[in-house]
């Protein structure tokens, strides 16, 4: 219940009261006089009392519904500052920190609540600018020395006198060296996409080509598990965007269903027009993912569950990198999951008119 339809009902039973009560008093002051002697003064009384349930009937109960009536004006009145404030409370995100409240200038409760609010929100500003420089300088300064070691360890392995032992810790170093490399480039990729730092010039895209260069991608991803990638539909669809940020998108996508599956299983794809948007699909028969970590698969560096994680190789930035790319398109993107038997990710994207 609001605030506002509380107050309203707490007003209308003192009014309901105030009346009973007046009505009770008018009673008691009525019923309660010494009894006359002459028939006319009886009569008189009478006539007086009528008269006054009469008052009470067409004046007190009109005065209360327009009492009850005003105060439910001046209570929504009183209270609309703080519906806007609400409103504007719950558009706060991540990437208007720096957006002030509009501040009412009453200097009242709401007005220094207002203020406490905007000094809130840049101190958050403050703390998530300073960390989106730190990860931009971290991974910018780690991207020399990765590959300096990446190109020593892969010179180190073209030597032919290398011992077999020897060789296989350079070849382990290397796949770690640029595991590391992938996640800072990674890394390197959300900070600028937070800072506002990644411009877009946006052309007509023919997905359907893409999805179906991405398709034979996957098939050759998949060989060494032999699972089965399926294009089951790749209607023609034309989107606005950047074909090479697109074809990330989808690489990240198949990668993760090949990656998350099971050897022998099957990955299905296909690109449907729904309306004004295409729609994309990608499944896979792996593990699946639990109800409960359906909400955070998108969290950076979130990987499910740690038994299934352990055996695969990623840094947890796949799908917040495709997140990203799908909301920078004015595409939305959703996963569902079956544990054990299907996971489903659905990308949509607004189509554009063939001209």
């Amino acid at each position: 219940m609001t605030i506002r339809t509380r107050l309203t009902w707490w007003y209308a039973a003192t009014m309901f009261v105030s009346l009973l009560l007046m009505s009770a008093l008018m009673y008691r002051e009525f019923s309660f006089e010494p009894q006359h002697d002459s028939l006319d003064e009886i009569q008189d009384e009478q006539n007086d009392l009528r008269e006054t349930l009469r008052i009470l009937l067409w004046c007190g109960i009109p005065s209360s519904l327009l009492a009850l009536g005003g105060g439910w004006w001046l209570t929504r009145r009183a209270l609309a500052p703080v519906a806007a404030l609400t409103r504007a409370v719950e558009q706060i995100n991540e990437r208007n920190l720096g957006e002030e409240l509009p501040v009412t200038g009453n200097n009242d409760e709401l007005g220094r609540l207002t203020e406490v609010f905007n000094a809130m929100t840049a101190r958050l500003n403050s703390s998530f600018a300073r960390m989106r420089e730190f990860t931009l300088h971290a991974s910018h300064e780690l991207k020399t020395p990765l590959t300096v070691l990446c190109g020593e360890t892969e010179t180190e392995l073209r030597d032919g006198v290398l011992t077999k032992a020897r060789r296989e810790r350079a070849t382990s170093q290397l796949e770690e060296f640029l595991r590391l490399s992938r996640i800072v480039d990674g890394l390197s990729l959300l900070a600028k996409a937070d800072a506002g730092l990644i411009a877009f010039s946006p052309e007509p895209v023919p997905l359907h080509e893409l999805v179906g260069d991405v398709a034979a991608d996957a098939q050759i991803l998949a060989l060494a598990a032999e699972i089965k990638v399926e294009l089951s539909s790749c209607e023609e669809a034309v989107v606005s965007g950047e074909p090479h940020r697109l074809r990330q998108l989808l690489l990240n996508l198949a990668d993760n269903a090949v990656k998350y599956n099971q050897p022998h299983g099957s990955v299905y794809l296909s690109l449907r027009r729904r309306g004004n948007e295409a729609e994309f699909q990608i499944a896979n028969t792996g593990p699946g993912i639990e109800a409960s970590a359906l909400a955070r698969v998108f969290d950076r560096f979130y990987r499910g569950d740690p038994a299934h994680s352990s055996r695969t190789e990623g840094c947890g930035l796949g799908l917040s990198i495709a997140q990203w790319i799908v909301s920078s398109h004015n595409g939305t993107i959703a996963i569902t999951s079956v544990p054990a038997k299907l996971t489903t990710v659905t990308v949509k994207l607004p189509l554009i008119k063939a001209e």
